[in-house]
C-alpha cells in the first residue's frame, strides 16, 4: 500500500489554495469553490482541500511536508509574507521543524529528518 493523498478541510477553498500554492504545491485540480488538489514538488503524493461547513474541534489536522533545505525554504516563505508560529528548531526526535497554520488553522509542519524520518535510532 502507498499513501495517495491527504485532504484537509477548509471554509474557504479559494483562500486556502492560494496559501498552499505559496508553499510550493502545484495545482492540478481546480473545482472552486468546493475542492482543489495539488502535486507535491517531490515524490508522488498529492494533497487536497475540500470545503466544509464547520472545521474540526480540538487540535485539528497536522500535515508534515519534508524539505531538504528547511532553513532556506522558511526564509523564502517569510519573504513572501508567510508567518511561522515556530522557526526551524532541532527536536529531541531528531527532526528539524518549522511550524505554521494555514488559513483554516490546520497545523502545517515543514521539517527535515533525513534518515531519521523512517529509521530513528529507536526504530523497532
Amino acid at each position: 500500500m502507498n499513501l495517495n493523498q491527504v485532504t484537509v478541510p477548509s471554509k474557504d477553498v479559494v483562500k486556502a489554495t492560494s496559501f498552499y500554492e505559496k508553499l510550493g504545491l502545484k495545482l492540478i485540480v481546480k473545482a472552486f469553490p468546493h475542492y482543489t488538489r495539488f502535486e507535491c514538488p517531490d515524490g508522488t503524493a498529492t494533497f487536497s482541500i475540500h470545503l466544509v461547513e464547520a472545521l474540526p474541534k480540538g487540535g485539528g489536522v497536522y500535515v508534515y511536508f519534508e524539505c531538504d533545505d528547511l532553513d532556506k525554504q522558511v526564509q523564502e516563505l517569510q519573504a513572501q509574507g508567510i508567518v511561522f508560529t515556530q522557526l526551524p528548531t532541532d527536536q529531541t526526535w531528531l527532526w528539524r521543524e518549522a511550524r505554521l497554520k494555514d488559513p483554516d488553522g490546520n497545523q502545517i509542519i515543514l521539517y527535515y529528518a533525513g534518515k531519521n524520518r523512517k529509521n530513528p535510532p529507536w526504530r523497532i
